[in-house]
């Protein structure tokens, strides 16, 4: 082939002619022997499996069976260690003639694998119990439970106590600040129902309260044979009920609360009649504003003005009345006590949503009567009022008389929680006992008042168990009146009465001072309730499974 030759363009039939020197970079490599299968394009997908790897095939689907059978795939050799305590695990034994509210409680502190079956005690329908009607009366009772004041905890062993009453077994209660919940699986096959409640209006009858308790009791007992439709027929009658005592009587009871309250750091007859005065004064607009439909919080805030407007007239006046005693007395009838000890309570049993809303419910209240005492203490610093912040010091010791004074402070705290005529008395001498054991701590022997309340509150939450138990219903209305005398009034005052006069680091330790002692109050309760179920026969502590959520295992 010539130079020119080489130079002249080469033609169509000779591009498509095949030149060995000239390949494509998707050609087979020379040396490369492939196998051509008969007809099937040489072509394949990315996904396919290459020649010569071998896959394994995947093993035959097994036969439905048991849901406890252990899997194909399990080894025992292979498996992992399980964790055990090196104690082992306790086991819970339930003594039958423990009341029901510990049994119940017992059984929801223990894993659902681990609880013993239901023994049905009421007479059961035709075809088996009415789930759907057994789960709405429980839910029922829970509401009027949390509506009136119960720890979270006591609200579940009602509700658990009702379903097994009925012979639902596999029955998960769940109660938070405002939503009851109570679900049924009926068998590891069947589809769980699950029904839920809302608490929209909340009240104090204590008296309600323990009609729902014997109510409840009646249903475990297995003597009393209670069905759905008396259940039903008494839970309505319990809802009609009316309060124990009438409008007049709560607005008195809040003066003469007041009244005992103002005795107790050291006011006399003057004193007393003026916080006596300005409580039943506060109670009134509190009703006012309550029937405007105005939330709780300015509800408070109007009732705090009056005692504390009272206190700065006197101051004002130079009349020689501690003006003081006169505003720490009001402030006894609106601090949110019960509210408080339950929410200690839901927290120290484990129910931390709602101790936290109820917690948060005492700061609004709190802020509330903060608010409007310091309205009024600002306005009276501004025009002249001589209130004096270390009047806490200046304390007559009258023992016989404070006494006195915390029993009836007692008396109308019960009045004012609308309970019954029944448990009056005997919450009037556990405040009595109290306010003796305080005094005798903190006065006589200088300890210091923090441990003084704590061990004071131990006592009340000790002997309102114990009578809680002797008559079969709930412990509150034996323990939440009886720690009226020791709620901190005084330092809640003080530690005010510093802010309003610019003395913010002062006012801040005497508030401190207080929350300490509502603190002491609550777990000094909650740990005289523990000790009394202690004393009782509900098995060893190391049985009482109350510390097992938190441990891990």
């Amino acid at each position: 082939m010539t130079q020119a030759e080489d130079r002249k363009p080469r033609s169509d039939e000779a591009r498509t002619t095949y030149d060995p020197e000239i390949t494509s970079e998707f050609a087979i490599p020379a040396g490369l022997e492939v196998s051509k299968g008969g007809g099937e394009p040489e072509t394949t997908s990315e996904f396919a499996v290459p020649s010569g790897l071998q896959t394994r095939q995947p093993p035959a689907a097994e036969a439905e069976g048991s849901a406890f059978s252990l899997p194909s795939t399990y080894s025992a050799q292979d498996a992992p260690p399980a964790f055990t305590p090196a104690t082992g695990i306790p086991a819970v034994s339930l003594i039958k003639d423990a009341p029901w509210q510990d049994r119940m409680r017992t059984m929801l502190r223990m894993p659902v694998t681990e609880r013993p079956a239901p023994e049905p005690v009421q007479r059961a329908e035709e075809g088996g119990p009415a789930v759907p009607r057994v789960l709405d009366l429980t839910l029922r009772i829970g509401e009027l439970l949390l509506a009136g004041g119960e720890g979270a905890e006591d609200v579940e062993a009602a509700m658990f106590a009702v379903c097994r009453s009925y012979g639902l077994d596999r029955c998960e209660p769940n109660v938070t600040f405002t939503l009851l919940s109570i679900s049924h699986q009926p068998s590891l096959v069947d589809d769980p129902v699950t029904a839920s409640r809302t608490v929209r209006r909340r009240g104090t009858d204590y008296t309600r309260l323990a009609a729902v308790f014997r109510l409840v009791d009646d249903l475990t007992d297995p003597e009393a044979h209670v069905s759905l439709e008396e259940a039903y027929r008494r839970l309505a009658e319990i809802r009609r009920n009316r309060h124990p005592y009438p409008g007049w009587a709560l607005t008195l009871a809040s003066g003469l609360l007041a009244g005992s309250a103002s005795v107790l750091v050291g006011g006399d007859v003057l004193v007393f009649v003026a916080a006596a005065l300005g409580a039943m004064l506060g109670d009134r607009l509190a009703w006012l504003c309550a029937g405007r439909g105005l939330p709780e919080f300015y509800q408070f805030t109007v009732a705090a003005m009056p005692p504390a407007a009272i206190g700065v007239a006197f101051a004002l006046a130079h009349v020689g009345v501690a003006g003081s005693a006169v505003v720490t007395g009001g402030l006894f009838a609106l601090l949110p006590g019960r509210a408080l000890v339950a929410g200690v309570q839901d927290g120290l049993t484990g129910f931390y949503i709602t101790a936290s809303a109820r917690l948060l419910e005492v700061m609004y209240f709190f802020v509330g009567i903060v608010t409007g005492v310091l309205i009024v203490l600002y306005f009276g610093v501004k025009v002249g009022g001589q209130l004096n912040p270390d009047a806490a010091l200046i304390v007559s010791q009258r023992p016989v008389v404070q006494i006195v004074a915390s029993m009836l402070l007692s008396l109308t705290f019960a009045v004012l929680l609308q309970q019954e005529r029944s448990t009056v008395v005997w919450v009037t001498l556990n405040g009595g006992v109290a306010w003796s054991v305080y005094g005798a701590m903190h006065v006589a022997g200088r300890i210091s008042p923090v441990a003084s309340t704590a061990v004071a509150a131990g006592l009340v939450g000790l002997f309102g168990q114990l009578l809680s138990r002797y008559r079969f219903a709930s412990a509150l209305p034996y323990t939440t009146a009886a720690i009226g005398p020791l709620l901190p009034g005084s330092a809640t005052y003080f530690g005010l009465l510093n802010m309003a006069q610019n003395q913010v680091d002062k006012g801040l330790v005497s508030l401190a001072n207080a929350a300490s002692l509502a603190m002491a109050i609550a777990i000094g309760v909650n740990l005289g309730s523990e000790i009394s179920r202690l004393t009782l026969r509900i098995g060893s502590a190391g049985k009482r499974r109350a510390a097992k959520r938190t441990r891990g295992f």
